[in-house]
């Protein structure tokens, strides 16, 4: 006696993922994280292999920070890399607070230092040359 079996194609699933603070705040993660690499990347071979460490003093910030494009540069690598780091904070942190409330008022709280910080830093390095 044999067995047969019948084979069904297979469908892909669909699920569908709410739109919540998680999931933006883990897409943004990943979107920081894959910003990150090519903006790091280019600040680590100028900063380091192209002008020297021992090259970098007042005077070479003011020349680079003339030019409105470092300065946008240098804005979004802090935001994106500061964003990252305080997410990957908020991740770890979150097993230590039992209740969504307490996890949602510090994810705000986080929100808001994360901004206050990125706003102190841009502003920072937009008014740094006169």
């Amino acid at each position: 006696m044999s067995t047969s079996t019948i084979e069904v194609p297979e469908v892909p699933r669909r699920v569908k993922v709410p739109s919540n603070y998680e999931t933006t705040a883990w897409r943004w993660m990943r979107y920081s994280g894959v910003l990150l690499i090519p903006l790091a990347w280019i600040h680590i071979v100028l900063q380091d292999a192209i002008v020297s460490a021992q090259n970098i003093d007042l005077n070479y910030v003011a020349m680079r920070w003339a030019i409105l494009g470092w300065r946008i540069y240098d804005i979004f690598l802090l935001s994106f890399a500061f964003a990252h780091g305080m997410n990957g904070l908020r991740q770890v942190l979150m097993d230590y607070f039992s209740t969504d409330s307490a996890r949602r008022t510090f994810a705000w709280v986080l929100f808001v230092l994360w901004l206050a910080i990125t706003g102190i830093g841009a502003t920072a390095i937009i008014g740094g040359v006169r």
